[in-house]
Parts: C-alpha cells; structure tokens; sequence
C-alpha cells in the first residue's frame, strides 16, 4: 500500500476512524466482523414480531392462507364433472369455472401488487382473503352456471390481491438469511399440500358426502380461519419510499388500464383456444390474441413514459433476472403439464376414482413438505443454481416415468417415485425464485415482485397447458387412443424440461447467505460516495464496513430473539 495514502477503517461497534497501522492491530477483521453481524442478523426474529409465539401463529396461517390457492384452482377440476348434469354445462363452456379464476386473477396482479407497495400487504392481504372467503362461501350455494362462474371470477380477484401481498409481508419482514430461507421453503411446501387437500376434499365431497358444495364450503371455512389468524398476528408493514429518489410509489393508471385487458384477452385466448373447434385458427380467439399482445405491447410504450411505472424496466437489469424468470416459466409448464394431466391419465386410462386418485398424490405433498424444508435449511450452503439441477432433473424423470408407463403399472413402481421427483422439483424451485426475487427487489418493490413471480407460474400454466392441448387434439384426430393421448403430452413436457435445464446453464445464483438487504447496499453505496467526496484520504471497498448502520441493526439481541 501507498505510504502517502492513509487507509481509513469503520470498526463494526462504530470507533473512531484509525489510520491502517492502528487497524491492523485491532483483534477483529472488519470482514470477518461484519459477516458475523450478517450471519446474526439472517438468524434473528424480525423486529416486528413481539414474540417467536406471534411468529409462528402469522407464518403458519399466511402459509396455509396462501395455500388456499391451489386447494381452490387444482381442487375443482375433480368436482368438475357432478356439475355437467345439473347445471346443463355445454362441452364448449365446460372450462369456463376452472379457467375464469386464473384469467381474472393473473389480470389483476400487477395492479393490485402496486396497492400492496402503496398501502402495505396487511391491508391487501387481508382484505383480499376475506374477499376470497365470501366467495368461496357463495360458490357452494350456486344454482345456476352463470353465477357460479361469477362466484370463480370473484375468487380469482381475491387470489390477485392475497398471492402477492403475502409475498409481499414476508419479503418485507425477513432480511436476506437462513431465517427468510426457512420461511419460504415452506411456503413452498403449501403448494404439494394445498394440492392434495384441495384434491382430498373434492373426492370426499363426491363420493364420501355426495354433495359438491362441501368442497366450497369446507374450502371458505379454512381460509376464514387462516384470515383470522393473519389479521390478529400479522403486523402493520410499513412501505419505504424508494432510497434512491426518496419519493413513494404511485398508482400507474395508463400501466393499469393497458396490462389489465391485455393480459385478460391473451389468457382467455389461451382457455378457449383450446376448446374451439379449430383451436387458436378461430376468429373470436385469433382476434382476443391478436388484441391481447396489441394492448400489451402498448404497456411497453406506456410503461417508458410514466414517472412511476408499474413494472420498472430496472428490474430486469438484475443479474439473471430474466433467465431465472424464463427458467420459472418453463419450468412450472411443466409442473402444470405433469399435475393435469396425471390426474386425468390415473382417472380414465386407469380407471380410478377421484378419491383413490387424490390419495395416490399423497406422497407428492409429505415429500414436498419434507424436501422444502431441506431446501431452505440449505440454500444458505449451496448455490441455488446447483439446486436447480436436481430440480430440472426431477421434473424431467416425473413426467418421464408417466411417458414410459405400462398399460397396467405398479403403483409403487411407476407413480410413487413419479411423485417424490415432482415434489422436489416444484418444491425446490418455488423456495429458489421466491428468495431470489424477494431479496433482489427493495422492500417498496415486494407487492411487484409478488405479482412477477404469480404472473409468471399463471402464463406458464396456461402457455403450456394450451401446448398439451394441441398435442392431445392432434393425436386424437389422427385416431390415437386416450393412452396414447396422454403419453404424446409427457413426452412433450419431457422436452420443454430438457429446455428449462438449458436455461438454467445460464443462471449463476448464488448462496442465500445472510447480507445487506438491497436498502442498506443503496445506502452504503451513498454513504461510500459522500465519504470519499468529502475525505483526503481513500477509501478501499475491503476495509469499510458501516458501523452505525451495523449497530442500529443489531443492538444487543436477547435470547428470545435468537
């Protein structure tokens, strides 16, 4: 080092500033000390939780409230089927009580993620769960087709305002650590389980209580309860204004009134198109497409004009954002691929029940529940990119094993491991992208990272499923059996995994380690700034650590906190 330039080091406990010669005595090395202070502060209860008691009551009703989701969305197709005669559902408007609720939810989750950056997630989470609830509740009094349509579009507007909003509470409330590992892996668990417990009800309610109203009413009568839970135990979050312009966000009204029918025609397009007669070649689909991707890409426009857009292009400047948002899409077509299809190939090529069939996804939700947790304990010890691997891998043999199956298979042969590997393929994979974009973003930004990582998994299922569709048609007009069917679609989201692990060469996500939240890096990088600018002397990246912004984060922590 230069003799004529002092060094200058900020002890982590906020000394006084020392010259390099009375640094190099001290007995701690300022990295060695801020990293404990990292490592501490990635394991501490957040500050907003009075007690670890109050903790575990939010996450476990937030969880099994986010859950709720895909109980609702994977349940119904099973119930699906009793309302046919009842109701005097046409074949070509069949789809309509399962698609209509992702249509109107993937619509409406960027602008309600925004009131989410705008007002906090408690408000929104809340308010759309009991929204949801109310609905559910409604759907199971249902006496005609229209109206239980609209109870499931009313669902999906409770889904776009909980989905992200609860992202939301949890990215705003744990820093980058094992601590906000854990918590997310096992929101990620809620996805097998909430799966099977949607699947569960549905065959109990037909075959067990023969009576499919149960299905919406014990499905309302649980989110009521988690709602109770999230509103007595779940704290205020208090939205930051943005540390770079200081200023807060702002509702994006042209963002809204362009994203939202854009998003809605190209979703519907992608439902009816495959249920027309000529597929995505009919008119009404051809022209919803057409003007779906036309509104959208007029939010492009839009979007680079307005002072606070909806979806700020900064965020696609993160390093591998767009990879791993490309890697979520076809990684989760397959997801979607593997658990429709699945359900229909055991129900008519094998001729189950759906109660049987719901059981026989049992192991899928005990080793989701098992492999999320290792995955979080995990990921602050092995790069997520590695993760990602066994992911792809899994997803690939899951479907792999149903395209290979025998006519007659052995149950613990063929479909049980088929479920442990899409169990740690989902499970992995959802824990992955929620820690990735929920530590990438700052905490103004969580109700968007929310809607990006909802919107994503929602165009991947219809994107895809729409594939499977065409794939099944084709075959079907050519003569194929249902048997050959069903295999024709595996073998095709064999190959859209093989594409997902491609990508994910690409991805260089590393450890989710315990570090500076995105805030405190924007505020160190300031704070660097204005010392240099007002030093004589330099300052080198290796030997500064900010001791009041430590110091302030870390106090002195009490053994409950631990």
């Amino acid at each position: 080092m230069d003799k004529m330039q002092l060094e200058k080091v900020v002890d982590i406990r906020g000394q006084k500033l020392q010259s390099d010669d009375q640094a190099a005595t001290a007995e701690l090395e300022p990295e060695s000390e801020w990293s404990e202070v990292n490592r501490r502060l990635g394991w501490q209860r957040p500050a907003e939780f009075k007690s670890t008691w109050i903790e575990f009551c939010f996450v476990l009703s937030s969880v099994g409230a986010l859950s709720m989701a895909d109980f609702i969305i994977d349940g119904f197709p099973v119930i699906l089927p009793a309302l046919v005669e009842p109701f005097n559902i046409p074949s070509g408007s069949q789809i309509w009580p399962s698609s209509v609720v992702t249509m109107v939810a993937g619509s409406f989750l960027f602008p309600l993620g925004r009131l989410t950056d705008m007002y906090g997630g408690y408000y929104i989470f809340n308010g759309g769960l009991v929204w949801f609830t109310l609905w559910t509740l409604a759907a199971g009094f249902a006496n005609s087709f229209v109206f239980l349509v609209f109870c499931r579009a009313m669902q999906g507007l409770g889904l776009s305002a909980f989905l992200p909003a609860g992202i939301a509470l949890l990215g705003r409330f744990y820093r980058p650590g094992p601590r906000k590992n854990l918590i997310f892996a096992l929101y990620g668990a809620s996805c097998p389980l909430g799966l099977f417990g949607g699947m569960l009800t549905a065959g109990l309610a037909q075959q067990v209580f023969d009576q499919w109203r149960w299905f919406f009413w014990i499905g309302g009568a649980a989110t009521g309860l988690c709602c109770v839970g999230t509103v007595i135990n779940s704290p205020r979050d208090v939205v930051p204004a943005d540390g770079r312009t200081g200023q807060r966000v702002t509702m994006d009204w042209p963002g809204t009134l362009t994203t939202v029918p854009g998003f809605m025609l190209v979703l519907y397009a992608a439902a009816k198109g495959t249920n027309s007669d000529n597929g995505f070649a009919s008119p009404h689909v051809l022209i919803s497409l057409l003007l779906g991707l036309a509104f959208l890409a007029l939010a492009v426009y839009v979007e680079g004009k307005v002072e606070s857009p909806m979806i700020p292009a900064d965020i696609f400047q993160v390093k591998y954002m767009k990879p791993m948002l490309l890697y979520l899409l076809f990684s989760w077509g397959v997801y979607s691929m593997y658990q429709f299809y699945t359900n229909f190939y055991i129900q008519i090529v094998m001729g189950k029940s759906s109660l049987t069939t719901a059981l026989w996804y049992a192991p899928w939700a005990a080793a989701g529940l098992l492999l999320s947790t290792l995955g979080g304990v995990v990921l602050d010890r092995i790069p997520a990119c590695w993760l990602l691997i066994p992911s792809s891998i899994s997803t690939i043999m899951a479907v792999l094993l149903f395209a290979l199956m025998p006519t007659d298979p052995n149950y613990w042969a063929w479909i049980f491991p088929a479920m442990i590997f899409e169990a740690a393929s989902a499970d992995i994979l959802w824990t992955v992208s929620n820690v990735f974009l929920t530590t990438s973003l700052p905490r103004h930004h969580q109700g968007l990272a929310g809607a990006i990582i909802s919107m994503t998994l929602f165009m991947g299922d219809a994107l895809f499923l729409a594939v499977g569709d065409v794939v099944e048609e084709r075959l079907a007009q050519a003569g194929a059996d249902a048997n050959t069917q069903y295999k024709g679609v595996f073998w095709i989201a064999v190959v859209i995994g093989v594409v997902a692990i491609l990508i994910n060469a690409f991805i260089r996500i590393p450890r989710a380690t315990a570090e500076l939240t995105s805030e405190e890096k924007d505020d160190m990088m300031i704070d660097r700034v204005s010392w240099r600018r007002e030093s004589s002397v330099s300052v080198t990246d290796s030997e500064t650590v900010l001791g009041s912004e430590a110091e302030g984060l870390l106090g002195e922590p009490s053994e409950e906190s631990l």
